[in-house]
């Protein structure tokens, strides 16, 4: 797909949510295409990096924390158990559960994945000034949070 804007009718191409739109595709193909370079999808590296942020947290947390469905949940932790970057292992409190870990490897990963999405975001951005990527991130998150 191409960097520049499809056509679209002049009514429609100063939206801000048809611009919204345009340029998340944009940063989500640029991510996704840094992040396969280590073998992750989206998915994966953002419960990676909540695994690590949050510690050994179930995944049912996770889940809810993320806002991803249990059973997509299940299949995520997985693959990364799958691929020694995480550990999961009942819940000391609860043994029902699995209490979910980042491994060496995983933040090895980790630390790989976040610097291939950082270039990515800076790719995304690099038109503007440092000052206007500060005010983008700032109105960004008053759409996307208003009221916070």
């Amino acid at each position: 797909m191409p960097d520049h804007l499809p056509y679209a009718p002049g009514s429609i191409r100063t939206l801000p949510s048809w611009l919204l739109g345009r340029a998340a595709a944009r940063g989500h193909r640029l991510v996704a295409d840094a992040l396969a370079a280590e073998g992750l999808r989206m998915m994966h590296h953002a419960v990676l990096s909540a695994v690590a942020e949050l510690g050994p947290v179930s995944q049912a947390e996770l889940g809810r924390t993320l806002g991803i469905d249990p059973k997509d949940m299940v299949a995520v932790v997985g693959d990364l158990q799958q691929e020694e970057l995480v550990t999961r292992t009942p819940d000391p409190g609860d043994r029902r559960k699995n209490a979910v870990a980042i491994s060496a490897a995983g933040k090895r990963r980790l630390r790989r994945t976040q610097r291939l999405g950082d270039e990515a975001n800076a790719e995304l951005t690099a038109s503007l000034t440092p000052r206007e990527r500060e005010q983008l991130i700032a109105l960004l998150t008053k759409i996307a949070s208003p009221g916070e």
